[in-house]
């Protein structure tokens, strides 16, 4: 059975994190939709309404990955030149069918160079919304990395725009990135740990239940207690804005903290809980169910 809400009261949950001075934080501006697999109706409609609509720009970059295929059966290789894929359009157009927009450019090299070229970025210094793909997060870091195009990724966020992201695309909007070697994605890559920061001192692992990846961010933030970690299930994304974070869609989002909960070293939020960075505190909604329902059970990948 579902859970279901009885109440919009809030029940605070205070964080002894904040008394050791350990703190995280999001964009000053903008918006960052945070998904750990999935691309749900609830997080494109999101992704899309923060960018200002259908008829905003759009930026889609598929850098992490080597190969997509979209659930219509269309399947894009990102190139590994910068000669664009000779299906490039007709991924743009599946593109807008999925989003439901009228216009998305893809944007993708390998190559640090023309990451950092001003005619690269043009694309960027007009969009309100840009897409993370799936993929390693390593390849993102590889390419865009203190370039320009990292910068106006960036920019984006500063003009009030959204920045969205799944799996590997929601790995690098952290500050440490885990599975961040493209070549042998270990969890802790000695070299390629550092992601973009769009929200610091955090690390993100999504995939989280099905990928049975619950007690993986613990080993993090032992070696790091320093970091907030976020662990979202497939079905789940975050939406932040500023230093605080709502949970959306129908799975959980595990938050490792570096302290025990009830025996664990870390606990759950659900649809509609929030949460603050800055305090590491959560506001979770009052729930009522029978005790069966409130157990929750890896259902593996």
């Amino acid at each position: 059975m579902r859970l279901k809400s009885v109440s919009t009261s809030f029940l605070l949950i205070s964080i002894a994190a904040v008394s050791r001075g350990q703190t995280s934080s999001g964009p000053e501006k903008g918006s960052l939709v945070i998904t750990g697999g999935e691309l749900g109706a609830s997080v494109i409609e999101r992704f899309v309404s923060l960018a200002g609509g259908p008829d905003a720009n759009f930026v889609y970059i598929p850098t992490a990955s080597s190969g997509l295929k979209l659930d219509s059966g269309f399947v894009y290789t990102p190139p590994e030149s910068d000669a664009p894929a000779v299906n490039t359009h007709e991924f743009e157009q599946e593109l807008c069918k999925l989003f439901g927009v009228n216009r998305i450019t893809i944007l993708h090299t390998r190559n640090r160079q023309t990451a950092n070229s001003e005619k690269f970025v043009q694309p960027l210094k007009k969009a309100r919304g840009v897409w993370l793909s799936q993929g390693n997060p390593g390849r993102l870091a590889d390419a865009f990395l203190d370039t320009l195009a990292q910068r106006e990724i960036q920019g984006v966020l500063d003009r009030g725009g959204v920045i969205g992201g799944n799996s590997a695309g929601a790995i690098i909007q952290g500050s440490y990135i885990v599975r961040g070697r493209s070549g042998k994605p270990l969890l802790m890559a000695k070299g390629h740990e550092r992601g973009f920061g769009l929200l610091r001192n955090v690390a993100i692992n999504p995939h989280l239940t099905e990928g049975k990846r619950d007690a993986e961010l613990v080993n993090v933030v032992d070696a790091h207690p320093e970091l907030l970690g976020i662990g979202i299930d497939e079905k789940a994304a975050i939406v932040v804005q500023g230093d605080s974070f709502e949970v959306i869609g129908e799975g959980r989002v595990a938050i490792y903290d570096n302290i025990k909960h009830d025996g664990q070293w870390y606990y759950w939020l659900s649809k509609g809980d929030k949460f603050d960075l800055r305090h590491r505190s959560a506001r979770k909604v009052s729930r009522t169910a029978p005790p069966s329902d409130l157990q929750h059970q890896n259902t593996g990948a």
